[in-house]
């Protein structure tokens, strides 16, 4: 026989593995119930053929095979709750317990990461979250922050990136000498709207405060930020520094 290969099996048949520490919540296994009645069990369950030694064939003293979950245990046992007959399933053959736990492992983990900004202009376009949220495994204060995600470049402060900019060429125009050594890099972060309008608040207070005017926006409004880093950075230092007087200051008295 070839392996993998397809099949379809009674959701009720397949035995657990005695070694899964995938845990799903009452809340989440809700919405796989309801994921797999809105979407159907479009997802195989992964297993491995075991010797079953409770059950033989007395003629001929061979054990029958029993299926063992490798990857799906709680889809598969939704399945079985809501009276699925069959589910489709890959059967990985008789391999060995540390393959096995590999496969298991690997089948629980997730290897890549969403992009913030695009997995929210592809929900949007879904529904609401009180509509997703009772089948997709988010919950509704994860669809807020997905639903009110945005990236902050300080392009909110309205600013213009002249200092990157070149001048156009006219034809004839003598060589452009070379560039200066690069001194300044745009940093970009992603951050909630309600983050933002706050960060982008204190940023343009913390200029006007200090006198950063002297340059161009970007670089002003840069300066702003590292100004409210170190300075947030000597406080704590500051603050480490007395406490260690103090402590000197106690033990002379004593």
């Amino acid at each position: 026989m070839t392996y993998p290969k397809m099949m379809e099996l009674d959701p009720s048949s397949l035995k657990p593995n005695p070694w899964n520490t995938n845990i799903v919540t009452p809340e989440n296994e809700a919405k796989l119930e309801e994921s797999i009645k809105r979407l159907g069990f479009f997802r195989p369950a992964v297993v491995r053929e075991i010797a079953n030694s409770s059950i033989s064939d007395l003629t001929t003293a061979k054990s029958e095979i029993a299926y063992e979950i490798l990857g799906g245990e709680h889809r598969a046992q939704v399945a079985a709750k809501l009276g699925l007959k069959t589910i489709p399933v890959v059967n990985l053959g008789p391999i060995d317990d540390l393959k096995a736990k590999e496969i298991g492992i690997a089948d629980n983990s997730r290897y890549g990461m969403d992009d913030q900004l695009a997995f929210a202009e592809l929900i949007k376009g879904m529904g609401n979250a009180e509509q997703l949220k009772d089948f997709l495994p988010y919950t509704e204060h994860d669809f807020t922050d997905l639903f009110t995600t945005s990236e902050i470049d300080l392009d909110s402060l309205g600013l213009e990136e002249n200092f990157e900019k070149e001048p156009e060429k006219d034809q004839g125009e003598e060589p452009v000498q070379p560039k200066a050594p690069k001194t300044h890099t745009i940093i970009r972060y992603k951050v909630t709207n309600r983050d933002a309008e706050d960060i982008t608040a204190l940023i343009e207070r913390t200029m006007q405060d200090n006198g950063f005017t002297g340059s161009d926006d970007l670089t002003n409004a840069g300066d702003a930020l590292v100004h409210l880093l170190f300075a947030g950075r000597n406080q704590a230092a500051a603050k480490d520094e007395m406490d260690d007087l103090d402590e000197l200051l106690d033990g002379a008295d004593a």
